[in-house]
């Protein structure tokens, strides 16, 4: 099975391999259950600490287009409000993610928690560099968030530089 049919949404793939990891964190995470857990489709899972907030940081390799998000998470324990935040030079901090605007809010509902896509206004996505989510709440006020797998969809935007070819025949400025 391709990776485009994994992510059932055409020309767009899983960006994981996308992902530079030395770069990427999760603030609020608890000990037992860390941010790691959440990015591999496996049994375990991301857990909030202290509440049920959690800021997701993801850095890229290279500069991709996201068209959505996949999240697994249970029914009660799952995030509810996310907000999105690209290109950031650092990682936000709770009171920042609280007063910032966000590039997109997603107000998810239990379905949205099943790991089928939810489409992110694309438009808005086309040349991330990291991404940063910040979890506000869950869907049943608990203390803690659980996320079992995200991913995110979408493409890498190839980047050539001219500069790296090298002539071929003949000498600079001559023609056939």
């Amino acid at each position: 099975m391709s990776s485009e049919a994994e992510t059932s949404v055409q020309g767009h793939v899983d960006l994981a391999s996308f992902y530079d990891k030395k770069q990427c964190e999760c603030l609020n995470e608890s000990d037992e259950n860390g941010f790691k857990n959440c990015l591999t489709n496996s049994p375990s899972y991301l857990e909030s600490d202290c509440d049920e907030q959690l800021i997701i940081s993801i850095s890229f390799m290279q500069p991709v287009k996201i068209h959505s998000i996949k999240l697994k998470a249970d029914k009660e324990k799952g995030p509810k409000t996310i907000k999105l935040f690209i290109n950031r030079t650092q990682t936000l901090d709770f009171d920042s993610a609280n007063s910032y605007a966000p590039v997109q809010e997603l107000i998810l509902t239990p379905s949205d928690l099943e790991g089928k896509p939810i489409n992110l206004k694309f438009v808005k996505f086309q040349n991330v560099q990291n991404i940063q989510l910040f979890i506000k709440d869950n869907q049943s006020g608990s203390e803690a968030t659980q996320i079992e797998y995200l991913s995110f969809i979408g493409s890498a935007i190839s980047t050539t530089k001219m500069g790296d070819f090298k002539r071929v025949a003949g000498k600079k400025g001559e023609s056939h």
